[in-house]
């Protein structure tokens, strides 16, 4: 059996698949980043001791985190959970778990799911957008993760998208992340005269009764096609795969792609922009998918 682990801002999740890739134990625990780090080493591994117990024997062990680790360093770099920036978090979690663990940025596990049973099974290139807290994306290339020179394949969240937008907490200002996350859209809909602390699926579900949730929804939408088409243009992907909180927001498939379809440079744009097949579960999903199972070895 494989053990995936969703390391998040507010919640781990750790989930125990099966050789056929069926859920068997599913459990989360509240991410206690007012502790720092230690503790969420301490967190990750109490989750996977406990899955384990249910499995009954020692499993791979997956884990899917925001940022990624350098290749220059082995150090976690640009996640948006302040406190692992710069430390060993897979070698850390390596020697508390006494074996080899493989560790990927969140939204590269979701991409890796979605391409292997969910909504991009069987195609060829699969991009994979995280729409929440932050923003973020991932690759996959005939069925295997493509997570480029650097490890940063994917971040459009951090592509520039207004040079007069907000300080992202990556040191720049107006990325793509700091416009289209769920807090881009309350400061969004705050800026234009709605009331503080509406969250974003508060906004989404106003904007047909609210005038300044319907026009922060719009800009949304027209900001979100703007940031994708970059990525088209380039990937030019057969399917895009929306996942995180935002993206069970009905405006993002209708009016969000015809955006992305006039930004885009192209005659015609048809590719298929659809919501996560495993929803909230495809990032620990993918995080157990970071190891094959031993049929696929053979």
């Amino acid at each position: 059996m494989r053990i995936g682990i969703d390391l998040g801002g507010t919640k781990i999740e750790g989930i125990l698949l099966d050789e056929q890739g069926l859920e068997r134990a599913r459990k989360r625990l509240p991410t206690p980043v007012a502790n720092g780090y230690d503790a969420i080493i301490g967190t990750i591994t109490q989750l996977v001791l406990d899955l384990e117990e249910t499995a009954g024997e020692s499993c791979t062990v997956g884990v899917g985190s925001p940022g990624a680790l350098s290749r220059h360093t082995g150090l976690l770099k640009n996640s948006n959970t302040v406190c692992l920036n710069g430390r060993p978090l897979a070698a850390d979690l390596q020697t508390r778990l006494a074996r080899p663990i493989r560790l990927e940025n969140d939204a590269n596990c979701l991409a890796l799911s979605e391409a292997r049973d969910g909504a991009g099974a069987g195609m060829r290139c699969v991009f994979a957008v995280i729409l929440g807290t932050g923003v973020g994306g991932g690759l996959v290339l005939d069925g295997t993760l493509w997570s480029g020179h650097q490890h940063i394949a994917g971040e459009w969240g951090h592509n520039p998208l207004d040079e007069t937008g907000p300080p992202c907490y990556c040191g720049r200002t107006g990325c793509v992340e700091t416009l289209l996350s769920g807090p881009g859209l309350a400061a969004s809909y705050h800026a234009l005269g709605g009331a503080l602390g509406a969250s974003a699926q508060d906004i989404a579900a106003n904007a047909s009764s609210d005038p300044y949730a319907q026009r922060a929804l719009a800009r949304y939408c027209t900001l979100f096609g703007q940031a994708l088409a970059t990525v088209v243009n380039i990937l030019d992907p057969d399917i895009i795969v929306l996942g995180g909180g935002l993206s069970a927001m009905p405006a993002l498939y209708k009016d969000g792609a015809s955006a992305l379809a006039r930004a885009v440079f192209t005659d015609h744009f048809t590719t298929p922009i659809v919501p996560a097949r495993h929803g909230a579960s495809s990032g620990v999903r993918g995080a157990a998918h970071l190891w094959p199972t031993p049929s696929s070895l053979l």
